[in-house]
């Protein structure tokens, strides 16, 4: 059974179109920069609403609570398998203030230490343009939309 995730894509008009992605942490990305990015998302818990489950996510993700009304784009079903349910709002988040949530693994492969990694380390706003060579091919389609 697939993995469900939800997450939000925050635009805003400066001069042009541009939205916020997110980098993913961990030392598998640290060194990877396109195709390496991501909206703010995570999975769905049991029983959770999805849009609510965008909301949690991007809070732990950037430390800023989603503003205003969600539009809701078409699931998009990445390589992995994972569906990912997102929605587009409309808003504004300074990059320098991003808070991420961490998560824990053994680190290096083997070496029975465990490390502590944020899950996303890096945030930026980019023109759609920019954005397609960023965001990892499974989320294209949500620029596309």
């Amino acid at each position: 059974m697939p993995t469900n995730a939800a997450g939000l894509l925050l635009f805003r008009h400066r001069p042009g179109l541009q939205v916020l992605l997110v980098h993913m942490g961990g030392p598998f990305w640290a060194k990877k920069d396109e195709g390496a990015w991501s909206i703010p998302k995570g999975e769905i818990a049991d029983g959770e609403d999805p849009l609510s489950a965008a909301r949690r996510e991007f809070e732990e993700e950037t430390g800023a609570r989603p503003p205003g009304e969600c539009l809701p784009f078409d699931p998009v079903r990445q390589a992995s398998g994972k569906v990912v349910h997102a929605w587009a709002v409309e808003g504004d988040f300074d990059p320098a203030a991003l808070r991420s949530n961490t998560f824990s693994m053994e680190w290096p492969p083997r070496s029975g230490r465990r490390q502590e990694f944020p899950e996303v380390d890096l945030a930026d706003w980019f023109s759609i343009e920019n954005a397609r060579r960023k965001i990892v091919k499974g989320q294209i389609p949500l620029l596309d939309q």
